[in-house]
């Protein structure tokens, strides 16, 4: 399998897990049950979930008025696409 299928593919993964993530976690937060931890969700984002994430945080509304997740959602966003982009400018 070359390099960009399995990219493709392994974002694809993580941003249905993501999304899925997020979803617990807004469940869990409109029933007062403990919640997914932000790092969680930014690790997610960080290793390739952020699409799923971004969707989920719109269809969902959730995690949309907090600055400072934002930030460090965007933040780890630009860190994994600029990773893919000097990952492929090896190649």
């Amino acid at each position: 399998m070359s390099l960009t299928l399995l990219l493709i593919a392994s974002t694809v993964l993580m941003s249905l897990l993501s999304y899925a993530v997020y979803a617990v976690d807004k469940r869990a937060a409109q029933q007062g049950h403990r919640r997914v931890p932000e790092r969680t969700l930014h690790l997610l984002a960080l290793l390739g979930g952020w699409p799923g994430a971004l969707i989920a945080q719109h269809r969902l509304r959730h995690k949309t008025r907090k600055p400072v997740f934002l930030f460090v959602f965007w933040l780890t966003t630009l860190t994994h696409v600029a990773a893919v982009l000097a990952l492929h400018a090896q190649r």
